[in-house]
């Protein structure tokens, strides 16, 4: 309930060193609404409101905004009690210098907190209003004074303002767009309850003394993404069935609607400001560690969500931009690139993405795969270990008629079909190839676990010839090759090769009978790409390049092999962890850190990609989020790896 919340709240600490008492006054301005191009046609106004309950009071002023889609109310508020006044002002002009504000503020401390409604706007015009929280200081004492903002949108149109959303607080605080008075009480008599749970949450890594300093900044400040990058909560209405939510291919899934119902639709942007798809579920392998490890529920969310796109089909045409191919949107039993635009109608109409046909893509089917026993291994939720298995054979399924070789193992099609779409594959890869791997190993798993002998034998036959293949065609004594089709590039050494280890690893399942990869092979990968892509590249200080040649020189073949990816990057270094080679994964790990955060000046805007010179892109981006893979793996290593963290059993009802 509590994460669902639109609210922050801030809190100033007013300490008095002399030796008499002081008068202290904050003031709190906010304009209504983001701009003079959002004015619109105007009828915006604000209104003073008191909150009172259990004998706690706040008070403040409502913003309301109100355009033709998706209106929505402010509130900035402070609270109330022995010692502290909150004065207001209604209604002042922010485009000019505000002298009458603060004139009213110097006067006296005070506001003059006129009542009633403010008149409405007019077209193009732009309001503002401001609460101030006064209280006597002692001599050396200190005073403590509270302020919230809420923001009620409770109903949402996306860009095509077909279907009417409810967000996910509406739950609690319902949908009347009245909610901000409650919201900003509750914010205000319970973040001090919030404080001590993510004191508690953070203490036992901040006051790990073996921990790095960057690790702790790290680990912590790239969570920024999840409520900065576009984030979206959504309710999924009590009485909708399956093919409301999915068409009439969704009738199939209509087991899954419990949870979705339960759960709701959580979901955020790739990337920000330029890559405005929902969950791109390439990268959706790499960010949500985070989730998996803190808010399991949320990483629901995400997969059930997938789980019913899968099964959907678009048969309207679309051309692709970079190979001119016209082919449907979306084919049936083939996970999407995304669940969709939020311009149009995300979840209703997915993919999005417009580069290539991810229809063909190698490496989306393996992900979810890979993500669904991942989310098992950390939940052990045996019922939604059910739910998906029907939803795993179907896409692996469709996964299989890229072994064109019936040898075991998937083959690239020649052009960038897979999360690397700038950057050519064909034949065996060790990137796809990898996580086919891996996910094969993982229906083996599954198959055991739900009893599925059938299908058990059938995976472990694949994995077996897979196995022998992969080596045969990739290994050339110290890694595996990027591709087995003989190119000028394709002994180049890709920093991604071992995507397919991590996952196992951190799943644990990289040892025993699980072991798909020859523990020996894997070391001298990582400890080549340690040598090469990382200490030859920048001089060590800037993490791994994706491609390095043999002879130590970056692999320029594409835009994309001569790049660092924060996310992958944090990745490979829980892979080295995982392997034992813990001071490398750290080491890999902080070049990325100190040239985001420090030298590029990054911070909380972290970028899918940069150059060693003077080249970035995709600011704010969702991979980087991994980085929460290498406390899993630290954990895992220290015997501490996380309790499974149980989901409701019950799926018949919300």
């Amino acid at each position: 309930q509590d994460s669902s919340l639109p609210v922050g709240v801030f809190i100033w600490e007013v300490e008095n060193g002399r030796d008499e008492d002081v008068e202290v006054s904050i003031m709190f301005s906010l304009q209504n609404g983001p701009g003079a191009k959002a004015a619109g046609s105007g009828g915006h106004w604000n209104e003073p409101f008191t909150f009172h309950k259990d004998g706690q009071r706040v008070a403040g002023v409502l913003l309301h905004h109100c355009p033709p889609v998706n209106p929505f109310t402010l509130a900035i508020s402070a609270r109330e009690k022995a010692g502290t006044e909150v004065t207001h002002v209604i209604a002042f002009d922010p485009t000019g210098l505000g002298g009458e504000l603060w004139q009213d503020l110097l006067q006296d401390g005070r506001l003059d907190s006129p009542p009633g409604k403010s008149r409405l706007t007019e077209k193009g015009e732009v309001t503002a209003a401001a609460v101030c929280a006064s209280c006597r200081v002692p001599a050396h004492g200190h005073k403590t004074l509270e302020f919230a903002l809420a923001w009620d949108m409770p109903c949402v149109h996306f860009g095509s303002k077909e279907k009417l959303h409810l967000r996910r607080y509406t739950r609690f605080f319902g949908s009347k767009g009245d909610a901000a008075p409650a919201l900003s009480h509750y914010a205000l008599t319970h973040y001090e309850e919030w404080e001590r749970k993510i004191e508690a949450w953070q203490n036992p890594i901040l006051e790990n003394s073996q921990l790095p300093s960057w690790y702790k900044s790290a680990l912590f400040n790239e969570l920024y993404f999840l409520t900065d990058g576009g984030t979206i909560w959504m309710e999924v209405p009590p009485d909708c069935c399956a093919e409301d939510l999915q068409g009439p291919a969704g009738a199939g899934l209509s087991h899954l609607l419990p949870v979705l119902r339960e759960y709701g639709r959580f979901a955020y942007l790739e990337g920000q400001p330029g890559v405005l798809v929902l969950v791109a579920l390439p990268v959706l392998m790499l960010g949500p560690f985070c989730l998996s490890f803190c808010c399991p529920s949320y990483m629901s969310c995400f997969v059930f969500s997938a789980a019913v796109t899968v099964v959907n089909e678009d048969v309207q045409p679309r051309q692709y931009l970079i190979c001119g191919q016209t082919a449907q949107v979306k084919m049936k039993n083939v996970v999407p690139h995304d669940t969709g635009d939020p311009g149009d109608e995300p979840w209703q109409r997915v993919n999005a993405y417009l580069m290539h046909n991810t229809a063909d893509w190698k490496d989306l089917n393996l992900k979810f795969v890979l993500q669904v026993y991942r989310d098992y291994y950390l939940t052990r939720d045996s019922l939604y270990l059910q739910d998906m298995w029907p939803v795993c054979q179907a896409v692996m399924e469709s996964e299989l008629k890229f072994d064109t070789d019936n040898d075991g193992l998937i083959e690239n099609s020649g052009f960038a079909d897979q999360t690397y779409d700038a950057w050519a594959v064909h034949g065996a890869s060790a990137y796809c190839g990898g996580l086919w791997l891996a996910a094969v190993c993982m229906m083996c798993k599954m198959a055991e676990v739900l009893g599925d002998t059938e299908i058990q034998q059938k995976y472990v036959d694949i994995l077996n010839k897979g196995k022998e293949a992969f080596e045969r065609m990739l290994w050339n004594g110290k890694y595996y090759n990027y591709d087995s089709s003989g190119s000028d590039t394709s002994s180049s050494i890709m920093s991604d090769q071992c995507a397919g280890q991590w996952f196992l690893g951190a799943c644990g399942l990289d040892q025993g009978d699980f072991e798909v990869f020859p523990k020996g092979h894997v070391l001298s990968a990582l400890r080549t790409i340690f040598e090469k892509n990382v200490l030859g590249f920048a001089g060590g200080t800037m993490g791994a390049v994706n491609g390095m040649r043999p002879d130590g020189k970056p692999d320029t073949s594409s835009v994309q092999s001569n790049e660092v990816w924060v996310g992958v990057v944090y990745s490979l270094a829980a892979t080295m962890i995982q392997e034992g080679m813990v001071e490398e994964g750290f080491r890999t790990a902080e070049g990325c850190y100190r040239t985001v955060w420090e030298r590029l000046g990054m911070a909380f805007q972290t970028p899918e990609a940069y150059r060693e010179k003077k080249v970035y892109r995709s600011l704010a981006y969702m991979r980087p989020l991994s980085i929460w893979s290498m406390q899993l793996a630290l954990e895992r290593r220290a015997g501490r790896a996380p309790a499974p963290a149980q989901l409701p059993q019950d799926h018949s009802h919300p």
